[in-house]
């Protein structure tokens, strides 16, 4: 295929790239409200009373006896309210807004507001289960019955903050009596549906639109739902328009954050050190109420062998609930937890039984036509040999361990191995989402891309408007891409889960065949595509038995580092990846999202840290929550590999969520070679590395 790559100059020409992108909070309408939000300070308690001031002429309170509708935010489990009634499960959880037309005296009126609780005792310890999941696959636990050794660790992970530059943010108004919500999403229709659900209102009274999005990493998935729900809320109250914008440290304390998790791994071993069988048990804390764990916790157990084959497996999980802010959407979705365990086992049992790591972890390799840890099938080619030589050569791998395991150096090099499956998990495209996409050619000869998805940074309005340009073999100047808005947009589904370039893109992509093939000058032409399973995709939710992905992406990360023995500093001295993607639409756009990713994924493993104390997030802000900068970073290698998936366009595969997952294992394993000490929890801070070294096991 030729390459398909424009001049930078040329992207969104169309909007002539002037800088004046308006965010949420840059949208203002005549006769505006502001709204703030009113949270609770206690983490479990019953609300006895609540004293308000008397409020001046325009100001108003909002809470739930204001809701026309359901008082819960639809989305998969309906136990997140709108606002509480009576109890509060969390500090920070939101009871009531707000709204006036001046900043100044809501602060005020805020200030008087008097909340009289009942406190409850808090829970923080992970012992109430609100969801248990299991599946096994080959002996599964009988495999055990003879074990010649076993051997069992305990992995943990922390919290991970989105810290998207653009706080949570919307601002709505009433047209007649259709309500309109502006804001920075990345799931419209996720949004337009818990309001439809909230209000009461029939889908055509309600339109959601997005503007131009400051970073997600997951973090405005779900959370915008509920930030909707209320601002809509306030806007039928008041019949004004209403503007919500968090401050970044209200931000931190009440969205959503990666799920810590704790991961028991227990392993089989034949007599000659073969690897027979897996137990897992995954935990993840999923807050204050389930939401999106459910389908988080999913993801984490099938990644439960990461890129390896191992016949016998028996795998659970749980969610528990804890009186802590909800968790929800991240960048991986539950693979960046499993994949650091996983892959950090293998390389101690290789260790434990005098193997060299590497060669150990490859005799498991997945392979073309394996049996995935669900039964399914490894249909593509699988390219981890020649991608992982790669990385050993660029990075000069072997020569390095050897001279750092054998000399104490205060250097270590670590190198990971993992994969991401592509799109929703198991039946949920098909199901669930049943994406649509269109295109519209006006009789201009112009063509309008018309989906849901949504360009939060990652670059998805050039990549589509080249992918579209392409096909029809029209100038990218021809091809418009505005931000989604649902009155005219159908429902392609949400941004998430690797899904929009392999799933919305080649849907957009037979849609243009379509319009190419039956193209008429100056014509007015309308296409559309509806998304098909493909019929060799079977899955059993229940069982969590079949094929959980059409595709998967894979990946190898190598990261060098030298620690400071004395202060437990690390300083990334070395960092190459080699990605199979499918097909790279725009190499620029991926090497982004490849520098983006690593950057979160080692972050992950030995800088971001984040914890709670009786239930209060401690770090509130980005000085107290440190994430890496372009000078923590050491120089970068990247290196896609081509192994185009037939149903993707020109084969692309998903790449957002891959160039993350694989980082917290390949920095934690070269810290633990660099202090010769056993490495079982991230991020591997300076403190817990002065742990180790003292006290630490080799």
């Amino acid at each position: 295929m030729k390459d398909i790559s424009i001049p930078i100059e040329k992207v969104d020409n169309h909007e002539k790239m002037t800088g004046k992108a308006k965010y949420a909070g840059d949208f203002d309408y005549p006769g505006q409200l502001y709204a703030k939000t009113i949270r609770s300070s206690i983490a479990k308690g019953r609300i006895k009373d609540i004293r308000v001031p008397v409020l001046p002429s325009g100001y108003h309170i909002v809470d739930y006896r204001d809701i026309p509708g359901n008082n819960y935010v639809k989305i998969i489990f309906d136990d997140q309210v709108v606002f509480p009634e009576r109890e509060v499960t969390y500090i920070g959880e939101p009871v009531m807004l707000v709204v006036g037309p001046e900043k100044k005296v809501i602060l005020e009126i805020a200030s008087q507001i008097e909340i009289e609780y009942e406190p409850e005792t808090p829970l923080f310890e992970w012992t109430k289960s609100a969801l248990h999941c299991h599946f096994a696959k080959g002996e599964g636990l009988k495999s055990f019955s003879d074990s010649y050794r076993i051997i069992e660790e305990t992995y943990e992970t922390g919290y991970q903050e989105q810290a998207y530059i653009e706080p949570q943010g919307m601002i709505g108004y009433l047209d007649g009596d259709k309500i309109t919500l502006i804001g920075s999403i990345q799931c419209p229709y996720y949004v337009k549906n818990a309001l439809i659900n909230c209000l009461g209102l029939p889908g055509d009274r309600i339109r959601v639109i997005q503007s131009t999005v400051g970073g997600a990493f997951g973090g405005k998935e779900e959370f915008p739902s509920l930030l909707a729900c209320q601002l809509a809320v306030a806007i039928l109250k008041t019949k004004k328009p209403v503007k919500l914008v968090y401050e970044r440290e209200e931000d931190i304390i009440s969205t959503t954050k990666r799920h810590p998790a704790k991961i028991t791994l227990r392993a089989s071993i034949s007599k000659d050190g073969h690897l027979e069988a897996l137990l897992a048990k995954v935990g993840i804390n999923g807050g204050a109420n389930v939401g999106l764990s459910g389908v988080v916790l999913s993801r984490a157990m099938i990644a439960a062998t990461g890129s390896y084959t191992i016949d016998n497996l028996d795998v659970e999980g749980d969610v528990f609930l804890t009186n802590t802010v909800p968790n929800g959407a991240f960048r991986g979705f539950g693979a960046p937890q499993m994949i650091f365990a996983i892959e950090m086992f293998i390389e101690h049992i290789a260790k434990a039984l005098g193997r060299d790591p590497l060669e150990y972890r490859l005799k498991y390799l997945a392979k073309q036509n394996d049996r995935t840890s669900t039964n399914g099938t490894f249909r593509d080619p699988v390219l981890m040999p020649e991608m992982i030589e790669k990385a050993i050569t660029a990075s000069d791998f072997r020569a390095k361990a050897k001279k750092y395991t054998e000399k104490d150096l205060s250097r270590g090099i670590g190198m990971s191995f993992f994969f991401h499956g592509c799109g929703f998990t198991g039946s949920g495209e098909a199901d669930h989402i049943k994406a649509k996409v269109r295109i519209r050619k006006d009789e201009y000869d112009i063509s309008h891309i018309l989906i849901a998805a949504v360009d939060m940074g990652q670059g998805v309005r050039t990549t589509m408007r080249k992918l579209v340009s392409q096909i029809l073999e029209r100038p990218i100047e021809e091809v418009t891409f505005n931000l989604p808005d649902t009155d005219f947009v159908p429902d392609s589904g949400p941004t998430v889960a690797s899904r929009t370039m392999m799933i919305v893109g080649g849907l957009l992509a037979r849609c243009a065949l379509k319009l190419k093939a039956n193209w008429q000058a100056g014509k007015e032409q309308i296409f559309e595509e509806d998304y098909r399973q493909p019929e060799y995709i079977k899955w059993d939710e229940k069982t969590m038995q079949g094929d959980a992905y059409p595709a998967y992406s894979w990946g190898v990360n190598v990261v060098e580092v030298e620690v400071d023995k004395t202060s437990g500093v690390v300083t990334p001295v070395g960092i190459w990846s080699v990605y199979d993607l499918g097909k790279a639409i725009d190499l620029r756009v991926v090497l982004g999202q490849a520098d983006g990713g690593i950057a979160q994924g080692i972050a992950y493993g030995y800088l971001e840290v984040m914890d709670t104390k009786d239930g209060r997030i401690r770090q509130k802000n980005l000085t107290d929550y440190i994430i890496p900068t372009a000078s923590d970073l050491p120089k970068m290698e990247t290196y896609i590999f081509d192994n185009p998936y037939a149903l993707g366009p020109y084969g692309a595969k998903g790449v957002g969520e891959l160039t993350l997952v694989g980082g917290a294992p390949a920095i934690a394993k070269a810290i633990e070679m660099a202090i010769r000490r056993k490495v079982t929890k991230i991020p591997v801070t300076p403190e817990s590395i002065m742990e180790l070294i003292n006290h630490g096991h080799n």
